[in-house]
């Protein structure tokens, strides 16, 4: 006979599991999944302290990093509820891809999972017609992310809007990104603010080539001089003064493939 006042190892371990998950924030970690493969009351206290540590180190750390726009972004990256997916698209297709998913998710009644949808632009400088601008441009062509719980109804609302050709991975079983993929992914969406400047630091996409002077013009013809084409012929079909590169299309086998070059491996056609 148990006696009235003492508990059972099973008892003491669920307890402990309790514990740890009024701890543990589930949409932070996988503290609680993790609490599934505990099997001694030791563990459950070991893992729960180990999540307060983490928890008062993360609160220690928010200060010196409110100043990185990347690391604040990071961290609330972290709290966001569903799972980062990334689905193929149709070329160009990027953007209508976003607005028809977001229109479907409220039709087909999956507004409480499906969550965000982004489609990661970045800004770059073109040179057409000898004139200079800055244009926005899609980031990754052909995919689109989206932060969801993936349910057999969300999957199907997402596989069957128009413009989705299917799931990176697993078609049926799709495996989310990782946090640090998500947030590599998705960095370009920061916006940096203009006291990063004002203290001497520039921001990482930033466009610091208004001096340069560019000697190229979209369509024009050049050969390139070194590298693997070195002595081939192609033609400028971008340009990113920013970066110090160009694009150029070269024809291989019947077809042109475009390559990236610096302006120093090409020179203009005499």
């Amino acid at each position: 006979m148990t006696p009235e006042n003492s508990t059972t190892p099973e008892a003491d371990l669920d307890a402990a599991l309790d514990a740890l998950a009024n701890v543990a924030d589930p949409e932070v970690d996988a503290a609680v999944e993790d609490a599934l493969e505990i099997d001694s009351v030791d563990e459950a206290d070991a893992a729960a302290s180990a999540i307060v540590d983490e928890e008062t180190t993360e609160e220690g750390e928010e200060a010196e990093t409110a100043e990185d726009p990347y690391k604040v972004f990071k961290k609330e990256l972290r709290r966001l509820p569903g799972k980062w997916f990334v689905i193929h698209t149709y070329a160009g297709y990027e953007r209508k891809v976003k607005s028809n998913l977001w229109n479907r998710r409220e039709v087909m009644g999956a507004v409480d999972d499906i969550y965000e949808i982004q489609v990661p632009m970045e800004e770059v400088m073109e040179v057409k017609n000898g004139q200079r601008k800055m244009v926005t441009r899609v980031r990754i062509p052909g995919y689109v992310l989206v932060r969801m719980n993936l349910t057999e109804s969300t999957w199907s609302v997402v596989r069957h809007t128009p413009g989705v050709t299917g799931f990176v991975g697993n078609a049926h079983n799709p495996v989310p990104l990782r946090l640090n993929e998500a947030f590599e992914m998705l960095k370009s969406t920061v916006e940096l603010e203009p006291a990063a400047t004002a203290k001497g630091k520039a921001p990482a996409n930033a466009v610091a080539q208004g001096q340069v002077e560019i000697d190229f013009e979209i369509g024009e013809t050049i050969t390139i001089k070194s590298g693997s084409f070195e002595g081939l012929p192609g033609t400028i079909s971008e340009i990113n003064p920013a970066a110090g590169k160009l694009t150029v299309l070269v024809s291989l086998f019947e077809r042109e493939t475009p390559v990236e070059l610096g302006f120093d491996q090409v020179t203009k056609m005499v």
